[in-house]
């Protein structure tokens, strides 16, 4: 059997126009009826592009020139922008990003989920686009022929490491903090052993996880110290699985955010899943409860309730709620998290959705209204039960348009709901990262 071709990419430039937007923030333009994906072009615009590479199906590439500029292109504010992969849409006004976005929902719904929401939400959005990001993981890569650790996300399109001097989008905390890690890490031992920074916060701590290969020495652990006091952040280790995640001088942070609306206050640990963006997530919640509509004598159940980041707010305003959880810890925190606030009307599970669920005790019982926020894969395993449970009201809150708009079309088409209403929210600016929230009633 001969050997595979790599296809030869064209050398020269092309000039074409650009016709749309695809869902990760590409321009798309048809060349001889075949689709090019451009990096960094928008839809109007006339560009030349050079090839990056070539398919079947589709060809890749990236702008060169813009000839005619949108009226929606913007200068991006951070000049790590088209290197560093955390990022693909700074090019792109703010409002014009929300509306791709919600376009991009509407457009999910009517191709996969064959639904059209009776009514579309106005966006949500946060005050401020940048210095946002609270939980994320910076990759950390020792390069011999820079001879230096770069610290950062990782470069658009590649597996390696950005070169970044700071990151816009991470809060200033520990984004303006990116060279002094880098410089961090390069003194110390085991450089090429530490792949890896958790980072974490809440409204007040910050904390950073470094993974590591190799164990420190005392000199090691000393600097991660003295860097950690000096920038009023705590250091943690993780030297092996999640369990393994240890605070260096063996003082746990007690990481809280706070929820003023519902007279909350939410303990988590620093690799427990949190909302990346606490304001959008304040407002989130207000969104989610004012759509739930939830009355005094409601059940409510919330599935994929992680830390009871929803189920202890729409305790304050129902007769009783239930979270389901797969993750055993975040459970015991969602109990924790009831107690410290003392809410007496939750009750907590931990179950594993995606399975089998026919010894469940909570699905005898009988719920007004649901809360699903299931992860990128969606909720259709839990689907069949909603209408048994006898939930008159969903509220479904999605990270990835695609599964929002397959459990749509099943809840509509097989479940007997009406898809009431639909809109996206500003989780991630300046990402192609699309978060929605829908809202669905039982038919009568």
């Amino acid at each position: 059997m001969g050997r595979s071709r790599k296809r030869k990419l064209p050398q020269e430039l092309v000039k074409t126009t650009i016709d749309a937007l695809s869902h990760d923030g590409r321009g798309v333009a048809h060349i001889e009826g075949k689709a090019v994906f451009i990096h960094g072009a928008l839809p109007g615009e006339s560009v030349s592009f050079r090839y990056t590479r070539t398919q079947k199906k589709f060809d890749e590439g990236e702008v060169v020139e813009v000839y005619e500029r949108s009226s929606v292109r913007v200068e991006p504010e951070c000049d790590h922008f088209g290197l560093c992969g955390g990022c693909s849409l700074q090019h792109l006004a703010t409002e014009a990003q929300i509306e791709a976005k919600q376009q991009a929902l509407l457009d999910a719904f009517q191709r996969i989920g064959k639904v059209t929401p009776k009514n579309i939400l106005p966006a949500l959005t946060c005050n401020s686009s940048f210095g946002y990001r609270r939980k994320a993981r910076l990759g950390a890569k020792y390069v011999f022929k820079k001879g230096k650790v770069l610290v950062g996300f990782r470069e658009r399109g590649a597996p390696y490491v950005a070169d970044l001097s700071l990151c816009k989008v991470l809060h200033p905390k520990v984004g303006e903090l990116i060279e002094p890690l880098s410089q961090l890490i390069e003194s110390l031992t085991i450089k090429e052993r530490v792949p890896q920074i958790e980072m974490a916060m809440g409204d007040t701590e910050c904390v950073l996880i470094f993974r590591l290969l190799s164990a420190p020495d005392e000199n090691d652990e000393q600097k991660l110290l003295a860097f950690g006091e000096k920038h009023d952040i705590a250091i943690y280790t993780q030297l092996a699985g999640p369990d393994s995640v240890t605070p260096l001088n063996g003082n746990p942070v007690d990481l809280i955010y706070a929820l003023p609306a519902y007279d909350l206050c939410m303990h988590f640990l620093p690799n427990d899943f949190t909302q990346v963006n606490s304001e959008l997530n304040r407002l989130m919640i207000d969104h989610a409860l004012t759509l739930l509509d939830i009355e005094a004598e409601d059940r409510v159940l919330d599935l994929y309730c992680g830390l009871g980041n929803f189920t202890l707010p729409m305790a304050r305003k129902a007769a009783e709620v239930v979270g389901v959880e797969g993750d055993s810890g975040l459970v015991a925190r969602a109990r924790e998290n009831a107690q410290r606030n003392a809410i007496t009307n939750s009750r907590f599970f931990t179950a594993n959705l995606y399975e089998s669920l026919e010894k469940e005790p909570w699905l005898l019982e009988q719920f007004d209204k649901v809360l699903l926020d299931p992860p990128r894969s969606g909720s259709i395993e839990i689907l069949e039960h909603l209408p048994k449970l006898g939930a008159r009201r969903i509220v479904y809150v999605s990270c990835y348009p695609g599964t929002l708009a397959r459990d749509a079309g099943e809840l509509v088409h097989r479940y007997g709901y009406e898809l009431i209403s639909a809109g996206v929210m500003d989780m991630f600016p300046h990402t192609a990262h699309v978060e929605s929230i829908a809202l669905f009633e039982k038919r009568k």
